[in-house]
C-alpha cells in the first residue's frame, strides 16, 4: 500500500477543516467566529505549504494535482456560503463567484479530456489570496475604530471578484485558442 506524502496530507487537512468551519459558523458568536477564522487560517496556510513542499521535494503526485484545486474551492466556499446566510456577503456576489468556480472547473475538465492542461495563472492566485483575506476579515468582523473588518473584507472580496472574472476569461481564452 502506498503512503500518503506530506503535501497530500496537508491538502486532505484543508478538506478536513471544512466541516469544523461550518459547525463553528452555525453559532456565529464572536468567540465561535474567531475560532472559525483560526481554523480557516490554518487551512489557508496549507494552500501555500502543500504546493511549495510538493515542488521543492519533488513529491508532486497525480492525486495532489487533483485534490489541491478541489480543496481550495471547498475551503473558500465553506466560509463564503455561511457568510451569505449570516448577512455578511450579498448573495449576488457569492453566486457569481461560485458560478465562476464551476465554469473554470468545467473548462479545465474539458481541456483535460483532450489531454490538455490549463495551468493556474497569476490572476487566479491573486483571486485566491484576496478571497482568503476577505474570508478572514469577514469571519472576524471586528471593529477597531479606524478599521472595520466587515468593510475591509468586502473590499477584498470585490477585488477578488475582479481577479476572479479576469482569470476566468484567461482560462476560457486559453482553452479556445488551443482548439
Amino acid at each position: 500500500m502506498r503512503r500518503i506524502n506530506l503535501p497530500t496530507r496537508l491538502t486532505l487537512f484543508r478538506i478536513g477543516v471544512v466541516p469544523v468551519i461550518v459547525v463553528l459558523l452555525m453559532s456565529p458568536t464572536p468567540f465561535f467566529s474567531f475560532l472559525a477564522a483560526l481554523v480557516f487560517g490554518a487551512g489557508a496556510i496549507t494552500d501555500y505549504l502543500d504546493g511549495h513542499l510538493a515542488r521543492t521535494t519533488g513529491s508532486v503526485t497525480a492525486i495532489g494535482k487533483l485534490l489541491d484545486p478541489i480543496a481550495d474551492k471547498v475551503l473558500i466556499l465553506s466560509a463564503l456560503i455561511p457568510m451569505v446566510a449570516l448577512g455578511r456577503v450579498p448573495a449576488w456576489l457569492a453566486t457569481i463567484m461560485i458560478a465562476r468556480e464551476f465554469a473554470v472547473t468545467g473548462v479545465r475538465l474539458m481541456a483535460a479530456s483532450e489531454n490538455k492542461i490549463i495551468a493556474a495563472d497569476r490572476l487566479g492566485k491573486f483571486k485566491t489570496g484576496f478571497e482568503i483575506a476577505a474570508m478572514e476579515l469577514l469571519l472576524l468582523q471586528w471593529d477597531l475604530g479606524i478599521i472595520h473588518f466587515q468593510t475591509a473584507g468586502m473590499i477584498c472580496l470585490l477585488i477578488a471578484l475582479v481577479f476572479s472574472l479576469a482569470s476566468a476569461t484567461n482560462y476560457f481564452t486559453k482553452y479556445f485558442e488551443e482548439r
